[in-house]
């Protein structure tokens, strides 16, 4: 049977953050606030890399205008490249050759 899933608001988040930024001993900080200590670890990971982006909400990530572009063109990359294999697979199994030219 699986569990739901708990939702921390982001000012719970920020605040286990800076909490864990003055404490020692981080096990006992996460038992004080019910949380599982891995969780608080990925918390602390999350906004030293983010800063004031970290904890959107939802689950969804808020991307800077480089990711943004750089996330579009991965996606436009794959669909490219699945296009084309599609095409080598269709031409392959045509075994038509075309005519050659030449000059």
């Amino acid at each position: 049977m699986s569990r739901e899933r708990k939702a921390y608001p982001k000012e719970f988040k920020l605040m286990s953050v800076e909490l864990s930024n003055t404490r020692t001993d981080l096990i006992a900080l996460a038992k004080e606030l019910d949380i599982n200590v891995t969780l608080l670890y990925r918390w602390r990971k999350e906004f030293s890399s983010k800063q004031e982006s970290s904890f959107p909400g939802n689950g969804k990530v808020i991307l800077s205008a480089a990711e943004q572009e750089l996330a579009n063109l991965k996606k436009e990359l794959r669909e490219t490249q699945m296009e084309r294999d599609i095409l080598k697979s269709f031409y392959g199994a045509q075994s038509v050759e075309l005519p050659i030219q030449h000059k």
